[in-house]
């Protein structure tokens, strides 16, 4: 899999602004990443190595509908990622080639 195709994108929800101290940054990532695949990402573009890595599937959201199903949200797949005491804070913002 393509690295740079790896991490799409943080993910902002109150839990993962309160982990945040505690060095553990939730992040979405494509659905077919492994948790190797992350590691590397993260070490390549990001100067950040890894300690332990999470992942999460999120389910898509469905509504029964008088035309079938509807899907209110699409399913995707997240991973909480802590850093190591050595390493520097992720900023998504500054991603290196």
């Amino acid at each position: 899999m393509d690295l740079s195709r790896v991490i799409l994108g943080p993910i902002v929800t109150e839990k993962a602004e309160r982990l945040k101290g505690s060095r553990t940054y939730t992040l979405k990532v494509d659905n077919a990443a492994t948790k190797i695949d992350i590691k590397a990402a993260l070490k390549r573009f990001y100067d950040v190595e890894a300690e332990k890595v999470r992942v999460m599937r999120v389910v898509s959201k469905k509504r029964a509908s008088r035309r079938g199903i509807m899907q209110k949200r699409n399913p995707y797949k997240k991973v909480m990622v802590t850093i190591s005491k050595q390493s520097k804070t992720l900023d998504i913002a500054t991603f290196k080639i």
